[in-house]
């Protein structure tokens, strides 16, 4: 279970060729290839007609003053100054940080811009950085406060700042709240909000019906608040999860009539995974939950399919983990979040029915560590008890993987520290009767060694 809970957020524009249309000098054509639709771009394109749309609804929400972004993009003076780099990560497909590949399944809010629009940038980019009109300029967005989906109902901090040392291992520091409430709260969006992310690994809200966690923070003799662990298990089998974040993760809500449950009496625990900086950093990471009034008619729950068994040889450039989990019940899946750490090159997942038909999940093609994000399903998908889950994670081990934490690459296999790895996909779901984690961990035993017994070994 410690293995399984020690961690809970893309092509170009190659062969795009600006032609001129006959004689019409106004306009000219965009052709990607013959099989893709043709479009136009204007003869002039404008930050007032063309480019504002896109980066108030692509670009802001994470560029502006004290969000993640490391510039802002509101306003004219603002979009013209970084348009160069904005061209050139837009044509990259490496802004705005969606990873998913188009057509291996389907997501909600798919952030992703079009191949027009993409030109479009380009264009205004490479040919003055023209404002236009001004009365056609749409109105700038605005954000309020630190979060990004408004104040939420409950926020959850520790009073004081946590002190972290400069050197040594990772930290796991679980830091312990009660509602008090008598009656269940159910949650439908939860936000994270780090006050020192260069140190911020992941943060996972786990929920402690026992009532031990509490226990732990006591006993802990090191005068901080909270209680560190190992393992990443926060020292006694969580009942339940209210999911994660890492970094790239946006607050996501629950589908109507969904929503996690927090029973009366149950603690929540806000793990904090701290990675060392080299030199002594606080932080006072904020758990932000946004609640329903109403009690849902389907209760959310997570599923953590994950292979802690793996060696990844030091040189290989393309080391395949794969796995599969059988699916206990008859479940409705809504979001799926790969996770891997600095050697991830790709995760692909897929569902096989019971009758040998495959549903393709999500392909993260191009793994970024720094962007970890939720997907969620365009429809929730209903699979049927017997259904198998299979997953299929690439990892580069050499000294051409510039993230490679190691000059000297050598043997890594799953661990809690982020210079370790981990081959895990979180899962959001709701069945007719909701599994607590032990029944998940009993579950996947018994899966794994049947598998055994087949000659599959769980792959």
């Amino acid at each position: 279970m410690k293995l399984l809970l020690s961690t809970l957020g893309l092509l170009g524009v190659a062969g795009i060729s600006l032609l001129p249309i006959g004689t019409n000098k106004k306009d000219e054509l965009v052709k990607k290839s013959d099989s893709k639709p043709v479009f136009t771009l204007p003869a002039k394109v404008t930050y007032a007609e063309h480019v504002a749309p896109i980066l108030n609804s692509r670009c802001a929400p994470c560029h502006h003053p004290g969000a993640v972004g490391p510039f802002s993009l509101v306003g004219f003076e603002n979009a013209k100054k970084h348009s160069a780099t904005v061209a050139n990560a837009a044509g990259e497909r490496r802004m705005p940080p969606w990873k998913a590949v188009h057509g291996y399944g389907e997501f909600k809010d798919e952030n992703r811009l079009s191949d027009e629009q993409i030109a479009l940038i380009k264009k205004w980019s490479e040919t003055g950085t023209s404002r236009g009109d001004q009365k056609l300029e749409p109105k700038a967005p605005t954000f309020s406060g630190e979060w990004q989906a408004g104040t939420p109902d409950i926020v959850l901090s520790p009073s004081k700042p946590f002190k972290l040392d400069e050197e040594g291992d990772d930290v796991y520091r679980n830091f312990v709240f009660d509602l008090g409430n008598t009656e269940p709260v159910y949650v439908r969006g939860m936000d994270v909000k780090p006050s020192n992310r260069k140190v911020v690994h992941h943060v996972i809200a786990f929920l402690d019906s026992s009532g031990r966690s509490a226990k732990f923070a006591e006993k802990s003799k090191d005068g901080q608040e909270g209680y560190t662990s190992s393992g990443g298990g926060i020292g006694t089998t969580p009942s339940g999860s209210l999911g994660g974040w890492a970094p790239g993760v946006t607050v996501a809500f629950a589908d109507k009539g969904t929503a996690f449950k927090i029973a009366p009496g149950t603690k929540i625990v806000m793990q904090v995974h701290y990675h060392k900086s080299g030199k002594e950093e606080v932080d006072q990471t904020k758990l932000g939950l946004y609640v329903s009034k109403q009690a849902p008619e389907k209760q959310l729950e997570i599923f953590w399919a994950a292979n802690p068994i793996f060696r990844i040889p030091p040189g290989a450039d393309n080391h395949k983990v794969a796995w599969s989990e059988r699916i206990p019940v008859d479940s409705t899946l809504y979001s799926v979040m790969p996770h891997m750490h600095l050697l991830g090159k790709s995760m692909k997942a897929k569902i096989t029915l019971p009758d040998g038909k495959e549903i393709p999940l999500v392909f993260v093609d191009k793994w970024d560590f720094n962007w970890q994000i939720v997907y969620q399903l365009k429809e929730p998908l209903f699979v049927p008890r017997g259904s198998r889950l299979s997953v299929e994670a690439f990892y580069d081990n050499s000294t051409k993987n510039p993230h490679n934490p190691r000059e000297v690459p050598e043997a890594v296999g799953w661990g809690e520290q982020t210079t370790d790895e981990m081959a895990l996909l979180v899962a959001v779901y709701a069945s007719g009767k909701p599994m607590t984690m032990q029944e998940q961990m009993r579950e996947k035993i018994q899966d794994r060694i049947q598998q055994f017994l087949k000659g599959g070994g769980g792959k």
